[in-house]
C-alpha cells in the first residue's frame, strides 16, 4: 500500500509537467506558423513589387520604341532614345499600380525613369495583413517590398557609310561645263531630296538596318531594349 501511494504521488506530480510541455510545444508550433504566415505575406509583397517594377519598365520600353520609330521616319536624332532617354515623363507608374493590384498590393512609391542605368524603383504594401497569430500585433502588420527594373539598350548607332563621289560629266557643247549645268544640276538635286537615309544599328553583335521608307519593318522593341530586375 505504501509503494502504491508513492507511485500515485509521482504520477500526480508529473502530470502538470506533461501539460506544460505540451502547451509549450503547441505555442512553438503556432509561433512557427505565424512566422511562416508572415514570410508568405512578405513573399507575396515581393512578387507584387517585382511585377509592378517590370510593368513600369516594359511600358516605358514600349514608349521608347514608338519614339524611336517616329525619330527614324522624321530623321531626328536617335542617340538619346537608343540609350533609354529623351521621352520625358510617362504614365509607366500607372501600369505599376495596376499590376501590383493584381497581386494583392498597392504601390506606395514609384520612382522613374532614373538614368545611368534607366530604371524604375517601386515600393508596395500588401492589401491584407499577416492576420491574427499568437504573436501580438501581426493583425496590423503588412508586407512591404521594393523592386527595381532596368531598361538596358541592346543597340548602338553605327556611323553612316561615306558616299562615293563620282565625277560629273561635262554637258555636250560646253567644254567649260557652263552650258546647261544649272538646269541639270537643280533639276536632279531636288528630285530625291526628301528621302531619309537608312539607319544602321549594331544590336547584340549583329547589324540591323532600318529603312525609313518601310516603317512596317521596324525591329521589335524587345530587340532594341532589354528589361530585367536589378540584382
Amino acid at each position: 500500500m505504501k509503494a502504491r501511494g508513492y507511485r500515485d504521488s509521482d504520477t500526480g506530480q508529473a502530470f502538470p509537467i506533461y501539460i506544460t510541455a505540451v502547451a509549450a510545444l503547441l505555442f512553438l508550433a503556432l509561433a512557427f506558423f505565424a512566422v511562416g504566415q508572415a514570410g508568405a505575406t512578405r513573399n507575396g509583397g515581393q512578387t507584387a513589387a517585382d511585377a509592378a517594377a517590370l510593368a513600369a519598365a516594359q511600358d516605358y520600353r514600349d514608349q521608347l520604341g514608338t519614339a524611336l520609330l517616329k525619330a527614324v521616319t522624321d530623321g531626328s536624332a536617335l542617340e538619346d532614345l537608343l540609350n533609354g532617354r529623351g521621352i520625358g515623363a510617362t504614365g509607366a507608374c500607372d501600369e505599376a499600380q495596376w499590376f501590383a493590384g493584381q497581386n494583392g498590393a498597392d504601390v506606395t512609391d514609384c520612382n522613374g525613369p532614373d538614368y545611368l542605368p534607366t530604371s524604375f524603383t517601386v515600393k508596395v504594401k500588401t492589401q491584407k495583413p499577416v492576420g491574427k497569430t499568437v504573436i501580438p500585433g501581426t493583425e496590423r502588420t503588412y508586407g512591404e517590398a521594393t523592386a527595381k527594373a532596368v531598361i538596358g539598350p541592346r543597340c548602338t548607332l553605327q556611323p553612316p557609310d561615306e558616299p562615293t563621289a563620282s565625277p560629273r560629266p561635262t554637258p555636250p557643247g560646253d567644254e567649260d561645263g557652263n552650258g546647261g549645268g544649272n538646269g541639270g544640276g537643280n533639276g536632279g538635286g531636288n528630285g530625291g531630296g526628301d528621302e531619309k537615309p537608312s539607319v544602321s544599328l549594331r544590336c547584340d553583335g549583329r547589324d540591323v538596318t532600318i529603312d525609313p521608307a518601310h516603317p512596317e519593318l521596324f525591329p521589335d522593341v524587345k530587340d532594341l531594349f532589354s528589361v530585367h530586375l536589378a540584382d
